[in-house]
């Protein structure tokens, strides 16, 4: 039987426009979908934008938030990596679903739902979100090239404006080449820490404890402080627009069966990159309570004090080259990301579209300014609390880019068959609730000076 033509993604009774153009053209349907294959062969043919998803789940922001939460407050906030990880599989489930059926990225879908002045001020708002996420890539990045060669953070934090050519090189040659390069990195990062964690000899006992959720985190300040940068650090909101974004790059029909599928196979994708993300989350903050809660370095909040501290405590110069390596694959996974969520928001809300490296260039020169004026006038002691803050208000913004989604893909106007199921829809508004209710709670604590 075939659906009510009103329902259908597009048409008169959903979205309000017409769709005016693919999302990141350059790319989009260029990777094509084997017909009638094996589960497996489907599987590795949609295998990949979940791990660009990914990638900003573990970026050095997430290290100063999970080195911070480890060292003062043991394993306590284990509980905050998992749910933060679980509303981060749910919430990129939805990202994918948009994206396949509704043939919009989450950014043109806001400008086809919302006023002119509102799509601006979202815009605005996400511009400020892949802002903060640059920062923290930048500084991860500066330190790592400080930590194994040297080199003064200044020159680093400089350095780093040049990887525009790295994305433009790769996103010349095909996509899967940008994916590639990805999970390479992920494995390198996955692949240190597991020999960090045999080295740290953690308490497993207390890590199963740490992962039940305690009640002290709302009632200590300073943990709710550190709880909410790992959400922010974790649910990156600009990450909800690209993957609603690079979903698209998979050819596959325009039928319902075919686009079914793809939600399917892109759910499974994000799923599983998302897990991998969860241990590397917890590697970090579970390697940080192993070897500095309770052995008098609990205020170790800064990177380059744990990679000093790493070696002496745990007996091997090997672990602080190990978190050096890691440090320096992860700002570089996550600026590949980055330069793609820029791209994709200022084309979806706004139409105008800039030349990669340009668009680039200029994302990088707004996180570069802030982190060279913070080492200039605070030394390199500023850089671990500048870190922190970027990965909180990243978290700021999430309500701005989970609620739209939220709303559109439970819409069955817009979404015609392709809605979320009831219980999807009856666990994403009390995600977007929780996190919105978490932030306003910060914000009250900031202003009261805690």
């Amino acid at each position: 039987m075939a659906a009510d033509p009103s329902l259908q993604p597009g048409s008169k009774g959903g979205w309000r426009l017409p769709r005016d153009s693919v999302s990141l053209p350059e790319v989009h349907g260029t990777i094509p979908v084997p017909h009638g294959a094996s589960f497996w062969r489907k599987f590795l043919a949609f295998s990949g934008p979940g791990y660009l998803v990914a990638v900003g789940y573990m970026d050095p922001g997430n290290w100063a938030t999970d080195l911070a939460g480890g060292a003062r407050f043991g394993y306590t906030l284990l509980s905050v990596i998992l749910i933060s990880n679980l509303m981060a599989v749910l919430l990129q489930a939805l990202s994918a679903r948009l994206g396949i059926a509704s043939g919009r990225d989450l950014a043109q879908a806001c400008r086809d739902s919302y006023s002119r002045p509102a799509t601006i001020a979202l815009w605005l708002l996400a511009e400020v979100a892949i802002a903060a996420c640059d920062l923290a890539e930048v500084i991860g990045a500066a330190i790592a090239l400080k930590l194994l060669f040297g080199l003064p953070l200044i020159w680093g934090v400089s350095l780093t404006a040049l990887d525009v050519l790295l994305v433009l090189y790769l996103q010349h040659h095909g996509f899967r080449w940008v994916e590639a390069l990805v999970v390479a990195l992920i494995l390198g990062i996955a692949g240190s820490f597991a020999v960090e964690l045999y080295l740290a000899r953690p308490d497993l006992g207390a890590v199963m404890g740490g992962l039940v959720p305690n009640a002290d985190i709302l009632r200590d300040q300073g943990m709710l402080y550190i709880a909410i940068g790992i959400l922010g650090a974790t649910v990156m909101p600009h990450n909800l627009y690209l993957h609603s974004s690079i979903v698209q790059t998979r050819k596959y029909a325009d039928t319902p069966e075919s686009k079914r599928d793809a939600i399917r196979f892109a759910t499974i994708d994000s799923t599983v990159a998302l897990s991998l993300a969860l241990f590397l989350n917890a590697a970090i903050l579970v390697m940080a309570a192993a070897a500095f809660h309770g052995s008098g370095h609990e205020d170790v909040a800064d990177i380059s004090d744990a990679y000093l501290l790493l070696s002496p405590l745990l007996g091997t110069s090997m672990a602080s080259i190990l978190f050096a390596v890691a440090l320096l694959f992860s700002g570089q996974n996550a600026t590949l990301t980055g330069t793609l969520a820029g791209q994709i928001v200022m084309e979806g809300f706004i139409s105008i579209r800039l030349r990669p490296w340009l668009r680039r260039l200029i994302t990088r020169l707004v996180a570069i300014v802030p982190a060279v004026l913070v080492i200039l006038i605070y030394g390199e002691r500023g850089t671990g609390p500048l870190l922190i803050l970027s990965q909180v208000i990243l978290s700021l913004q999430l309500p701005f880019a989970v609620f739209p989604l939220v709303r559109f893909t439970s819409d069955r106007r817009r979404m015609g068959e392709f809605a979320c199921p009831r219980w999807m829809s009856a666990l994403a508004w009390p995600v977007a609730v929780v996190i919105a209710a978490l932030n306003a709670w910060l914000l009250v604590l900031l202003f009261k000076g805690h």
